[in-house]
């Protein structure tokens, strides 16, 4: 195989490539081997990988049933995900030396669908931050302009998928992890709404209350099926029966409105589902903007806090600014001053956000906003050596959208509709009520066929040329 034919199976989404397998006209380990020249040849420039596995790959793809609805294909599991034998380090200096020994449920659904992990994906250390520009992996770089952020926590997840190493690449998003990178690389990421994953990771009180796992994906096809291949079996999803919409834009986060880059974006995005036919008006659920932004504050102190806790157990005696970063050891610093009422107010806070998002959605189905409040920012503006009140304001100023779905348990995805003049991507993000998983993916399918990314591709790797 040449260096082009690799980069020519790179534009494949997983559906296609999986099909050159069932058919015979390709053989499954030639998926395997595309991925692997693709990421030899351009994640030198990217870091987009904090480990590879490509023996396992080669090893694994040989016993791969071609029945299988993903029969061959390549994917990356994110750094923080257990998966037996890979390193499970989650980009920090305090797990350096950790292998995974067991998988959760969401792990062997992967191999159960006939995915074969070539490696493992960057990230902010433990998932922490909206860009990696960490010191245990170094900083993974936007395939479509290396001077500004990928956006994080999935960070490699969607730089890889956006270059073309991979089709499919596993992600978490807990206050916008999935979404944000996928704006700012250009592809689709769907949060699946509270409880519509199986299991991917221990029991949390916090973990179970803000995150989802997914696939982070090219095409909504790709996205979708994912989305409900990890879907337990008792979770439950009102029917999508392609009516047209009432669709509420909401330009304000919690910092407010949206710079002028992404507001064209959603403005954009607004007048397309208008021609589709959708009703499509301003407004918004009513937000205590201020109480919300400190229950989100207050939960991040608490999960720096776990994970400072963790690591000073397990390490007696061992100076933590060897181990961890300075935005996690700040996070856990900043807890020691929270009151538990503050805990409760939080609490509450995401109580009441709830019931009247809940109410909202009884005259709406979907709600239209902005990913990020600002387009990608310069790097080094959300390093985790950054000042920590200075990082803390950058943090919560840019990631003022997503965290909403998280805290409310409703489903959400960012599609990478259109691109800002001078084609640096950042995507508009639609969300609907819990249950409202299927209404999402079948109405950004609907997106996808009325204006198509397909041949979109970053200037870094121009997946499907030689280089």
């Amino acid at each position: 195989m040449t260096i082009a034919e690799a980069w020519a199976i790179g534009r494949l989404d997983a559906h296609a490539q999986a099909e050159r397998v069932r058919s015979g006209e390709l053989p499954p380990g030639a998926l395997v081997e595309a991925a692997i020249m693709r990421i030899e040849d351009a994640d030198g420039s990217l870091n987009s990988l904090s480990s590879t596995a490509f023996d396992h790959a080669r090893r694994a793809v040989s016993a791969v049933d071609r029945t299988t609805p993903m029969a061959a294909v390549p994917y990356l599991l994110k750094a923080s995900l257990a998966y037996p034998g890979f390193p499970q380090t989650s980009c920090s200096r305090a797990k350096a030396g950790v292998v995974a020994d067991r998988a959760y449920p969401i792990a062997h659904r992967f191999d159960e669908a006939g995915l074969v992990p070539v490696g493992m994906s960057t990230m902010p250390e433990t998932g922490l931050l909206v860009s990696c520009e960490g010191l245990q992996c170094g900083t993974t770089l936007n395939p479509w302009d290396p001077a500004v952020s990928a956006g994080g926590s999935s960070t490699g997840a969607a730089v890889a998928v956006a270059a073309g190493l991979v089709p499919l690449a596993h992600a978490s998003d807990a206050a916008g992890s999935i979404r944000i990178p996928s704006s700012n690389c250009g592809v689709v990421g769907f949060k699946p709404g509270r409880g519509m994953n199986v299991r991917a990771r221990a029991a949390h009180l916090l973990d179970d209350l803000l995150c989802s796992d997914a696939m982070i994906a090219r095409s909504v096809r790709d996205a979708a099926w994912s989305a409900r291949w990890c879907r337990p079996a008792e979770a439950r999803c009102r029917p999508a029966d392609g009516r047209r919409l009432r669709i509420a834009i909401a330009p304000e986060g919690l910092a407010g409105a949206a710079d002028a880059g992404v507001t064209e974006v959603v403005e954009r995005t607004a007048a397309l589902l208008a021609e589709l036919g959708h009703d499509v008006r301003p407004d918004r659920p009513a937000l205590d903007r201020a109480a919300l932004a400190e229950a989100l504050a207050t939960l991040w102190c608490y999960l720096g806090g776990d994970v400072t806790d963790g690591v000073a157990t397990a390490n007696p005696g061992v100076p933590l600014d060897g181990l961890l970063e300075p935005w996690t050891l700040g996070l856990a610093q900043r807890r020691e001053t929270i009151p538990p009422q503050r805990l409760a107010d939080a609490y509450a806070a995401i109580a009441a956000f709830t019931r009247a998002s809940a109410e909202f959605y009884e005259g709406y189905d979907v709600i239209l906003s902005p990913v990020t409040r600002t387009m990608p920012p310069p790097l080094g503006t959300l390093a985790p050596t950054r000042a920590f009140d200075d990082l803390a304001h950058a943090f919560f100023d840019y990631a003022s959208y997503t965290p909403l779905q998280n805290m409310s348990g409703e489903p959400s995805i960012s599609l990478p509709v259109h691109a800002v003049s001078g084609g640096l991507p950042t995507g508009a993000m639609l969300s609907a009520a819990p249950g409202g998983d299927d209404l999402l993916l079948e109405l950004a399918a609907e997106i996808e066929r009325a204006a198509p990314w397909s041949d979109r591709w970053p200037p870094a790797t121009a997946a499907g040329s030689p280089r």
